[in-house]
């Protein structure tokens, strides 16, 4: 039997997506909605700096140390008896493998040094926000 490329590819593809699937795991969301400064959550809203360490409880956080800065892409709105989070990256020459790892934070543990763009966009949060490889 001869299997056409598309066949082939089509296949292949399947395989991809069964693999992304079983090396992760969708997490509880932490919220249903989030503020952005755009559509996409791809514009910075500050930059915040860590009043002490955190480490994170699990893969949808990120871990920091006292006086390093975080990127903030993202705030969720809490959900009611829900905690504050927001979504960030942190930017420090410690903790250098968690450079550009995005992942939630507790925002009671950071103090804004520098606003650059005003949360103004509540876009619902979607299951793939809280997706861990």
């Amino acid at each position: 039997m001869q299997h056409t490329m598309a066949q082939l590819l089509g296949s292949l593809f399947l395989v991809g997506i069964l693999f992304q699937a079983t090396s992760g795991i969708f997490m509880e969301k932490l919220s249903s909605k989030k503020l952005c400064a755009d559509e996409e959550c791809a514009y910075t809203i500050s930059l915040a700096q860590a009043k002490e360490d955190f480490t994170a409880p699990d893969c949808r956080f990120i871990n920091f140390k006292s006086d390093q800065l975080i990127y903030v892409y993202a705030k969720l709105l809490p959900d009611e008896g829900a905690g504050e989070y927001w979504l960030g990256s942190v930017y420090s020459d410690r903790l250098v493998e968690q450079m550009g790892v995005i992942g939630f934070f507790p925002s009671n543990l950071v103090m804004e040094t520098n606003v650059f763009k005003k949360e103004n966009v509540e876009i619902p949060t979607t299951d793939i926000d809280f997706f861990c490889d």
